[in-house]
């Protein structure tokens, strides 16, 4: 996901995106233990997003108590 795909979200789908990467992450972390999983570069790929997600929500909450 690109900053500017980011940018274009709403918080509330910000939220919901953080939540639904969490939950992948997850599953990625059963899959690894149980051997299933093939391309361990996808940790890496979702633990940027979510911090890239939350660094968009974290300044436009920042931006809001300033305000």
């Amino acid at each position: 996901m690109k900053n500017n795909e980011v940018r274009e979200l709403t918080d509330e789908e910000l939220d919901a995106k953080v939540a639904e990467l969490v939950r992948k992450r997850y599953d990625l972390k059963c899959m690894f233990r149980s051997g299933e999983l093939q391309n361990t570069a996808d940790f890496r790929r979702l633990r940027r997003d979510i911090a890239r997600l939350k660094t968009e929500l974290n300044a436009r909450r920042t931006k809001a108590a300033v305000s």
